[in-house]
């Protein structure tokens, strides 16, 4: 992202690959599962392509029919809400109706199953504001980006706010002194959860291991997390159907969609088999 103040200066420039599926990327999967099966401490970075597979619409594809006409930039920021609350609040209940129904993915679910067979090995940091990986099984989930699902008080909170009493509306708000509730996501200009970032941060630095899966890796300081993992000595893997920002840095890219590698690379019992996927490792 050029210009942004959280990317490191030294980020190399993206070096995607191409190679074709077949020998070489069952070769690499495999080293990648060595290396998850070697691993004591994984951090794994989910972005949006994850949830994609599950048919979630990506921030800017949920700009559909009445909302085409708003630009997400102008609605997901604190002045867009102070301006017309009624008209974001309910561009966020639009969003939260599209994920009725959606489900984990095989990928969603591969990462919960490992956490669960290996307790206190795996950190799971998403930028996905979904809740997939939590109806997936997964515990502890760091979120980075806050939750979709969620509602907190605009304003800091006095005695009288009480989320659970707030009186119904287009936003809601506080019946005693008008504070309005507002969606539980980082929105444009906000800083990320300083707990959550802070969590994040110590996972990256103590794993040995990095998985970095459907993101394009552009955004900071969530992509800064892989720079983190690589300067400490860990090992980074890219998981994506395309390259992405973050591939010059990785130690082996596997090319193709979560939802078929990860189960893959996360049960070390199973055959690669044939990913259909490309991968290099390096």
């Amino acid at each position: 992202m050029p210009g942004d103040p959280h990317r490191p200066k030294d980020a190399p420039n993206p070096a995607p690959q191409s190679v074709p599926p077949g020998t070489a990327a069952q070769a690499a999967l495999q080293i990648a599962t060595a290396w998850v099966a070697a691993a004591q401490r994984i951090a794994v970075l989910t972005g949006a392509g994850v949830s994609a597979e599950s048919g979630v619409p990506t921030f800017r594809d949920a700009q559909t029919g009445l909302w085409a006409q708003y630009r997400p930039e102008d609605m997901a920021n604190e002045a867009g809400f102070r301006a017309h609350p009624g008209r974001v609040w309910d561009w966020y209940e639009h969003r939260r109706a599209l994920l009725h129904g959606v489900q984990p993915n095989a990928g969603h679910r591969a990462l919960a199953d490992f956490a669960r067979r290996h307790p206190g090995r795996l950190t799971l940091i998403t930028q996905n504001v979904d809740g997939l990986h939590r109806l997936a099984g997964s515990e502890g989930v760091l979120c980075l980006h806050g939750d979709l699902q969620g509602n907190q008080w605009l304003d800091e909170s006095r005695a009288c706010c009480d989320l659970s009493a707030a009186t119904p509306g287009s936003p809601p708000r506080c019946a005693t002194c008008g504070n309005l509730v507002r969606p539980a996501v980082v929105w444009f200009g906000e800083s990320l959860p300083m707990d959550v970032l802070a969590q994040a941060e110590e996972a990256a630095s103590a794993c040995d291991l990095m998985l970095v899966v459907g993101t394009a890796g552009a955004v900071y300081p969530a992509a800064g997390l892989a720079h983190m993992a690589r300067r400490v000595g860990a090992r980074v893997v890219v998981v994506n159907p395309s390259p992405s920002e973050l591939d010059g840095i990785a130690h082996a890219v596997l090319r193709g969609p979560s939802a078929r590698i990860l189960p893959l690379l996360l049960d070390g019992d199973r055959s690669a088999g044939d990913t259909g996927a490309a991968a290099a490792p390096r």
